[in-house]
C-alpha cells in the first residue's frame, strides 16, 4: 500500500500505469477501467461501478488502498474534482448523455449525424486541454530529424497511419506506410535505419501486427506512439506517447482526434522546415 496517496488525477494516472504490471489480475481489471472510463468512475456509485468493471464492490475499495486512499471515496474525488475543472465539456457530455438516453427511437440521419458532431466536439475539447505541449515539441524533432519516417498502422488505425504518410510526403519527407502487403510487416520494419523514426498507431483491440512491428524494429529506433490508453502495450516502447479519447457513439468510434492531431504535427513540422530553410511554406492540398 502506498503511504501517501496521489493529489491529483494526473498523478493518480501516473501510478496506476508505472505499477500496473506489479498489480493483480482483479485489480489490473480495475485499473483498465478507471483510465478508459473515469467519467463513469466521477458519478457513479461502487455497486455500479463494480458491476461494469466486472469485479465485486470489495475490489474496488482494495483498489483504492493500494494507492494509498482509506476508501474508495476518497479516490472518487479525484476523477470529481478533474470533471469540475473541465466544466464545459462535462456539461456537454451531460447533455449529450441525456439526448442519447431519450431518443433510442430516432434514428433518423441528422439525429445520428447531431450525436456524432456534438460527441466529437467533446473529444476535441478535451484534446487540446490533455496534449503535452513539450510531447509536440519532442514528436516534431523527431521527424524532422529522422532520414526517413515510418508509419504503421493496421485496421481501424490504417486510416490515420494513411493519413500521415500522406500528409508528411505533402511537406516534402521521407515517409514509408508499413501496410504488411503480403504479411510482411516484419520484414518492412527491418527497412529501418539508424537515422530513421517510426509512428505506430494502435487502438483496441491493439493490433498484433504493430506490436511485433515494435519488436522487429532497430533498437534505437525512436518512437512516437498514438494510441487510446495509458495501459496500451505500445506505450512501454514509446519515446514519445500520445494518448487519445475518441468520441464513442451507438458503439461506433470515431477517428477525429487522432486525425487532428496527426494534422497538427505534420504543419508544425513544416513551419519547422520553413524555420530551418529559410525557404517558402509548402502547403497540403
Amino acid at each position: 500500500m502506498t503511504s501517501i496517496p496521489p493529489e491529483t488525477l494526473a498523478e493518480l494516472e501516473a501510478e496506476i500505469t508505472s505499477r500496473h504490471k506489479t498489480l493483480s489480475k482483479r485489480l489490473r481489471q480495475v485499473a483498465h477501467f478507471m483510465l478508459e472510463k473515469p467519467k463513469d468512475v466521477a458519478f457513479g456509485t461502487v455497486a455500479v461501478i463494480a458491476h461494469e468493471a466486472g469485479v465485486p464492490p470489495s475490489t474496488l475499495v482494495r483498489f483504492a488502498n493500494a494507492f494509498g486512499f482509506r476508501g474508495f471515496s476518497d479516490m472518487q474525488k479525484l476523477f470529481r474534482a478533474k470533471l469540475v475543472e473541465d466544466t464545459p465539456s462535462f456539461n456537454e457530455w451531460i447533455r449529450l448523455a441525456h439526448s442519447q438516453t431519450h431518443s433510442n427511437q430516432h434514428n433518423s440521419p441528422v439525429k445520428i449525424l447531431e450525436e456524432f458532431t456534438t460527441s466529437n466536439m467533446v473529444a476535441m475539447d478535451q484534446l487540446i486541454k490533455e496534449v503535452n505541449a513539450n510531447d509536440l515539441e519532442k514528436a516534431v524533432s523527431i521527424i524532422y530529424q529522422a532520414q526517413t519516417t515510418h508509419i504503421v498502422g493496421f485496421r481501424r488505425s490504417f486510416v490515420v497511419a494513411s493519413y500521415f504518410a500522406y500528409a508528411l510526403r505533402h511537406i516534402d519527407q521521407r515517409a514509408f506506410l508499413i501496410d504488411g502487403v503480403g504479411g510482411m510487416y516484419r520484414e518492412q520494419a527491418t527497412t529501418l535505419a539508424e537515422n530513421d523514426a517510426l509512428i505506430a498507431i494502435s487502438f483496441k483491440p491493439y493490433a498484433t501486427e504493430t506490436q511485433d512491428t515494435l519488436t522487429a524494429k532497430p533498437s534505437g529506433v525512436p518512437l512516437i506512439v498514438i494510441t487510446d490508453s495509458q495501459l496500451s502495450p505500445l506505450v512501454q516502447y514509446a519515446d514519445v506517447c500520445f494518448v487519445v479519447k475518441e468520441a464513442e457513439v451507438r458503439s461506433f468510434r470515431s477517428l477525429t482526434t487522432s486525425l487532428c492531431l496527426t494534422q497538427a504535427i505534420a504543419i508544425s513540422l513544416a513551419y519547422r522546415i520553413e524555420a530551418e530553410m529559410k525557404g517558402s511554406f509548402p502547403t497540403l492540398s
